[in-house]
């Protein structure tokens, strides 16, 4: 058996800030667009790897999803602590330093961490935490 990633979603708040951010900060291509307003779907994911991808959505679209959580999930993406995900470049140097330039929101600078890795953190419109760690 033989499983792969094909999509991971991560919530949004402002689409079109969301899209500048993963298309032109991160070099991901936008593959569908859909829906509008506060209910639109977008994937990108990255040009050489056309089976995975970044679905951006919109928080608590879940219909099954209490008013109460809906505000427990506005207030963790407020502050930063709802959604993340973890990236790879094998020049982090100056994959951070390309992003930085397009004004994102730099969380750390690449670094050592003490468990082994080295990375660096940014946060996307929605407050996501995207974390990029060093390829071998």
């Amino acid at each position: 058996m033989q499983i792969t990633i094909d999509t991971v979603a991560l919530p949004h708040v402002d689409a079109d800030a969301s899209v500048a951010f993963y298309r032109d900060a991160l070099g991901l291509e936008v593959r569908s667009d859909v829906g509008a307003g506060t209910m639109r779907w977008i994937t990108v994911g990255p040009p050489d790897q056309p089976e995975t991808c970044i679905l951006l959505g919109p928080p608590a679209a879940d219909p099954g999803i209490t008013e109460e959580e809906r505000r427990t999930i506005s207030e963790m993406m407020a502050k930063g602590t709802y959604g993340w995900i973890l990236l790879a470049s094998k020049d982090l140097d100056a994959t951070f330093a390309r992003i930085a330039a397009t004004g994102a929101d730099v969380v750390q600078e690449p670094t050592v961490q003490p468990y082994g890795i080295r990375d660096c953190a940014f946060r996307d419109p929605a407050g996501n935490l995207v974390r990029i760690k060093e390829a071998d």
